[in-house]
């Protein structure tokens, strides 16, 4: 209990000493569930665990009367059995009493400690961080379609400048701008809003570069659709108002109808918030948000690969 009170261990089930014997004689026992209310995850595992410990044992209590009700009505009509038939139902009654007798099992549950209120900010900030990167990613676009239309890429290429190098200087600046925008999200989420980064902040940490390399790639590859600076701003901020709430940026996704968690699978956007959310709020490892960061991973190499596979200039 003490180790429950420090939360070195989250909760446990305690088996009175007699436990095996109360249960043989049917004189019935207890079992304790203890718990730290804080780790919500541990709660229902150990109460299910006691309840189905308790429900498997009270069936065999109720198959076990069954039968001897079944003798019962057996030696009732028997000859001569007047004396076994009052024993039988005596203990069955409970001394003569028709009251239902009390469950062989019970079992208590005990809180250590006080339950913490969650920190809304450890949903509010990472939502906003990966609404915001891809703002800046969309930005990005629009800067690429600018130098497009003054002919500043054909100078650049006329300069020995290649296409990959001009690419390459885009993305690489506005992965530099995403960086500094985490930096900030994050040092004002932790200084000021008190966020916890969970079990695993390295994790974290590397779950916003991850996004914030694939939004990069997002925002090049947007330049290459359309064909006006004024166009690449719009749709840019279209595209991350739309994809941000789906993408559970302003709400947390696993509030949200069964199929809206299903088409939010579609949005870069869910995949980086889902992970978020297992390290900062349910506990996660590294191990937990693997598939996380491998989408994330595949969607930013769809997006650079078609980004240079489209990549024009003016002239061309």
């Amino acid at each position: 209990m003490q180790d429950v009170k420090d939360k070195k261990l989250d909760g446990f089930i305690a088996f009175p000493a007699d436990f095996t014997d109360a249960v043989n004689t049917g004189y019935g026992t207890d079992l304790e569930v203890i718990y730290n209310p804080a780790n919500s995850q541990t709660i229902a595992p150990l109460q299910g665990t006691a309840e189905g410990i308790a429900a498997q044992i009270n069936a065999r209590e109720v198959v076990d009367k069954a039968v001897i009700g079944i003798v019962t009505e057996n030696a009732m009509t028997a000859p001569g059995s007047g004396n076994a038939t009052q024993i039988i139902m005596a203990q069955l009654s409970g001394q003569g009493q028709t009251a239902e007798p009390a469950p062989l099992i019970s079992f208590n549950t005990q809180e250590m400690g006080k339950v913490k209120a969650a920190n809304p900010s450890s949903w509010v900030i990472p939502g906003y961080l990966v609404m915001f990167v891809f703002f800046t990613a969309a930005f990005a676009a629009a800067q690429l379609v600018r130098e497009r239309q003054n002919h500043t890429l054909e100078r650049l290429l006329s300069s020995s400048a290649t296409k990959a190098e001009i690419l390459g200087g885009v993305y690489g600046g506005t992965v530099v701008k995403g960086l500094i925008q985490i930096a900030i999200f994050w040092g004002v989420g932790i200084l000021i809003y008190k966020v916890d980064l969970g079990f695993s902040p390295l994790t974290v940490i590397l779950v916003s570069v991850l996004m914030t390399l694939m939004a990069s790639a997002f925002g090049v590859m947007l330049a290459t659709f359309v064909k006006t600076e004024r166009s690449a701003s719009s749709i840019g901020v279209l595209a991350s108002l739309i994809l941000a709430p789906l993408g559970g940026c302003w709400w947390p996704l696993y509030i949200t109808p069964q199929w809206m968690q299903t088409v939010s699978k579609i949005t870069p956007h869910a995949w980086a918030t889902t992970a978020f959310n297992k390290l900062m709020i349910f506990g996660g490892d590294f191990s937990s948000v693997v598939p996380n960061m491998l989408v994330l991973i595949g969607f930013g190499v769809v997006f650079a690969v078609i980004a240079v596979l489209r990549f024009r200039t003016e002239a061309e």
